[in-house]
């Protein structure tokens, strides 16, 4: 019963961290959302068909994105400037804020 009852506070505290360490801060990030608006609406629903909502979208696919924006992997003429120079901080930062909206 000992080796149960630690494994499952191992897998638990195992948990937490994996979550601290790729969540983002959504309060910092709505802070710097702005330049966000323009395509994707103040509120991550945007009002042109051509640019994604980002609002509710998974937070690690928007990290995956921006990513992928950023190093060229994913090219866009508007994104790839806007991502360039953007931290990892950042992107989990964006990516919780956009991510908590519905």
């Amino acid at each position: 019963m000992k080796v149960i009852s630690a494994l499952i506070i191992s897998f638990a505290l195992m948990g937490t961290a994996g979550l601290a360490q790729a969540g983002g801060d959504a309060k910092a990030g709505k802070a710097r959302a702005g330049a966000c608006a323009g395509c994707h609406g103040a509120k991550g629903i945007s009002a042109n068909p051509m640019w994604p909502n980002l609002a509710g979208q998974k937070d690690a696919y928007l990290v995956k994105q921006m990513k992928a924006f950023k190093d060229g992997t994913r090219k866009d003429p508007m994104m790839g400037p806007m991502a360039k120079p953007l931290s990892d901080a950042d992107m989990a930062n964006l990516a919780a804020y956009f991510s908590s909206l519905k």
